[in-house]
């Protein structure tokens, strides 16, 4: 572990919340500072690639937000964990509690100017350019302790919830928009949890989207019996077959 590798990861996993959540500002106008930074990281020691850096063009911010309404806008469940493959509702909250106690544990709290589910793909995202952020401190001061406790943390919330299932966001993405430029960006980001948990001695299980069922709905609780609830599971459906 070291400062400088520290700093590269919080500066690519920072980036990469910000780009999922709704654009008010033009991320794809830094892609050309983000690869290089994540490029060394993904490649050194064999690790995967996964994607020739990060192939995406610079676009207006118009065109950008309507990518995102595009991609996610009828996607449902697309960019939350505890949507995938969990037995029922109930295993769901489980989940959401024990991502929840990630942030407690560490001072991070949801709000803001942006609200979401602790569970949605930007926040964990978010969470670990934290982790990142103390591990780099606590490198720069020196206690070896902080330094194991973030480094810890990181591997075990990509083992338990990041990791395990950005692969299947990446491959939702690409199913449900395969036109969209946030199929490079999903792509990479799979391809880049991956490296950092190889890093870590973190092996990933990587399933595929065809063998994982959605998180069942309560009846009593939710909108399941609306004849538009199902439309956006898993991004099954595109955007574009919806009239």
């Amino acid at each position: 572990m070291n400062k400088k590798n520290a700093i590269c990861r919080l500066l690519v996993y920072g980036f990469l919340a910000e780009a999922f959540v709704y654009p008010h500002d033009n991320w794809t106008e830094d892609v050309g500072m983000v690869a290089p930074i994540a490029a060394p990281l993904m490649g050194s020691d064999g690790l995967p690639m996964g994607s020739d850096g990060l192939p995406i063009a610079k676009t207006s911010l118009p065109d950008l937000q309507a990518a995102h309404r595009l991609t996610f806008g009828t996607a449902g469940s697309l960019c939350y964990e505890t949507e995938y493959g969990l037995p029922h509702e109930y295993r769901q909250s489980q989940e959401m509690a024990d991502i929840a106690g990630f942030y407690r544990a560490f001072g991070f709290s949801l709000g803001g100017a942006v609200r979401e589910r602790p569970d949605h793909v930007a926040v964990e995202l978010e969470f670990m350019h934290i982790l990142a952020l103390k591990e780099a401190y606590a490198l720069e001061t020196g206690i070896s302790e902080h330094v194991e406790i973030c480094v810890e943390a990181q591997g075990k919330f990509l083992q338990d919830h990041l990791g395990r299932w950005v692969g299947l966001f990446a491959q939702s993405v690409a199913h449900n928009a395969p036109d969209s430029l946030y199929v490079a960006l999903a792509q990479f980001t799979a391809a880049f949890v991956q490296a950092d948990a190889h890093r870590l001695g973190i092996m990933l299980d990587q399933p595929e989207l065809a063998a994982v069922s959605h998180t069942p709905f309560d009846p009593d609780f939710s909108c399941a019996s609306c004849q538009v609830a199902g439309m956006g599971e898993q991004g099954f459906i595109r955007a574009d077959t919806i009239r």
